[in-house]
């Protein structure tokens, strides 16, 4: 049987509901899956009229409703938005019905009528507008799941990260890296690697300062201190990682094949080069959520400027589902 992927509507001021329907024109992704869209059915036909596509959105209120056909897109029809909602401007309401449709998700990947999530983006200024005061998606699921040893990995062509910290400043991720998160990133990277079929996963680790510090010319010893110990204890348990090396280098050494995936220390470290490498074909999925929850995400914004426009590009959010579909299990 086709994995059922969910995927969330984001916020409807945006260009996700946009780029789902671009998307899910893709006859290919129904060969390979049975994809449901949870948000609102009247903002997807508003985002059919903007793309003009030639398909018929379908409202569903249970899972086992929808029917899974090219051409048809079903609608876990939560109907939470104003159909005259404006486009590219911050609103409370979509914002609340970004996080609403995440929770959705989850309690349906709970239950089993779908088995992953890809989450088209929501905007953090408008979801906490609307009550909810989480700095993105990733604390979301880990929040409504329980999970607390998690983190962001990013996947784009000929390049995989995973962080060790997310959306904190850069003080504070400094502050909040130590020893056994470096040893429970590292072990999260190489055991996503190893369900995906990579049977000897190779991690990298970035230093923290620059040139990973020089033996204490940069810094205050904060890679013998936050980095080393965890690095250590990870290849006492056989996990194939080194490092930390100096950023400036490593990432050009991991996308030329050295290493599998490597481990940023924090956000724009890690973001940056998978961004410039290419910003449409990058995914966001969140690592180690309990219940063996897959979620993916496109790797890029609300898009408030070009909302509405018909101009957003839909290649992220194929390439998300994908990557929902590769690792979800197939039952």
């Amino acid at each position: 049987m086709k994995p059922v992927v969910g995927i969330t509507m984001g916020d409807a001021a945006g260009i996700g509901p946009e780029i789902i329907v671009k998307a899910l024109q893709d006859e290919t992704l129904y060969e390979q899956c049975h994809p449901v869209v949870i948000g609102d059915a009247k903002i997807l036909e508003r985002a059919k009229q903007v793309v003009q596509a030639d398909v018929t959105i379908h409202s569903v209120h249970s899972v086992k409703e929808s029917v899974f056909q090219h051409g048809t897109i079903d609608c876990y029809d939560m109907n939470l938005v104003s159909k005259d909602l404006p486009f590219g401007q911050i609103s409370p309401q979509a914002g609340d019905a970004a996080y609403k449709y995440v929770a959705e998700g989850i309690a349906l990947a709970k239950s089993d009528d779908i088995q992953a999530i890809c989450t088209a983006p929501l905007n953090k200024e408008a979801m906490h507008k609307g009550g909810h005061l989480y700095p993105g998606h990733t604390e979301i699921l880990a929040d409504l799941t329980d999970t607390k040893d998690y983190s962001m990995m990013l996947s784009g062509p000929n390049l995989k990260v995973i962080h060790l910290t997310t959306h904190v400043g850069l003080l504070q991720a400094i502050e909040n890296i130590n020893p056994e998160r470096t040893y429970t990133v590292v072990r999260l990277a190489h055991e996503t690697l190893l369900r995906a079929g990579n049977e000897n996963p190779s991690v990298a680790v970035c230093g923290i300062n620059p040139h990973a510090g020089e033996n204490g010319l940069f810094g205050n010893g904060e890679e013998e201190e936050k980095l080393i110990p965890g690095i250590e204890k990870a290849q006492q348990e056989g996990i194939q990682v080194e490092g930390p090396y100096p950023a400036d280098t490593l990432f050009f050494r991991a996308g030329r094949g050295d290493f599998d995936i490597v481990v940023a220390c924090y956000h724009d470290q890690g973001h940056a080069p998978v961004k410039v490498l290419g910003l449409e074909a990058g995914v966001n999925i969140t690592v180690g959520l309990k219940g063996g929850i897959i979620r993916t995400s496109v790797d890029h914004g609300t898009a408030f400027d070009i909302a509405g426009k018909n101009i957003a590009d839909e290649q992220s959010m194929q390439e998300a589902i994908r990557a929902a579909l590769d690792l979800a299990p197939k039952k």
